[in-house]
């Protein structure tokens, strides 16, 4: 409902002009309002890329469905890639900050680097890079941690601090696990053991979205 202003005039055609284009303000200005949308880039892996799961079964697909229900303006773009390493996140993510200039970017990279035992100095220092542009770009950030099996050894715990240190020195946002509501149950992964599977989802989307909501609010 909308309320027009009463508007004297003598001349009755511009009062017809004037009501006229108070109807046409009325009408389309919430639609100019609600086309200015603000975008949720997500970086990550196997993990949020939906691997063995139709694509609108993917706990990045629900986090869209729960933002839309609640009427946010926050549209998720989803650049998960199978396979994908931290190096590889720095490599792309500087073209995706100018194409799609995200308030809020949330990084969820690092497993595949830990489950290939590669150098933490270069996990840390490619998600730092991560953070630094996101953060420069005017963009917010969450960082998503990963932890790996104990038969890692010490490099499991140094893994798994890289993650904490960088929230802490950077200043940013972090969740600590990202699969952490499953870490214990088999259950809830394909047959690979690696990958969750479609009934895990919506714990995914829960336990991201308690670290996630005062972002996007």
């Amino acid at each position: 409902m909308f309320i027009l202003p009463f508007l004297p005039s003598r001349d009755p055609r511009l009062t017809r002009t004037a009501l006229l284009a108070a109807i046409v303000f009325a009408l389309f200005a919430p639609l100019t309002v609600n086309a200015a949308s603000k975008t949720l880039l997500l970086l990550g892996d196997s993990l949020s890329a939906g691997y063995g799961l139709r694509p609108e079964a993917s706990w990045p697909a629900l986090l869209q469905q729960r933002l839309r229900e609640r009427g946010s303006d926050y549209n998720v773009v989803n650049l998960s890639i199978s396979g994908e390493t931290s190096a590889g996140g720095k490599s792309r993510l500087g073209a995706a900050l100018a194409r799609e200039k995200p308030a809020l970017v949330l990084i969820a990279l690092g497993a595949n680097d830990g489950l290939r035992g590669l150098p933490l100095t270069q996990l840390h220092d490619n998600l730092a890079s991560m953070i630094d542009a996101a953060r420069a770009s005017g963009a917010r950030v969450l960082l998503a941690g990963m932890r790996l099996p104990p038969n890692y050894g010490p490099y499991a715990d140094q893994f798994a601090r890289v993650f904490a240190d960088l929230a802490r020195s950077r200043k940013v946002a972090l969740l600590p696990f990202l699969l952490e509501p499953l870490a214990t149950r088999a259950d809830l992964f394909q047959a690979d053991q690696l990958h969750p599977a479609a009934a895990a989802q919506g714990l995914l989307l829960e336990h991201v979205w308690a670290a996630l909501a005062p972002l996007v609010k």
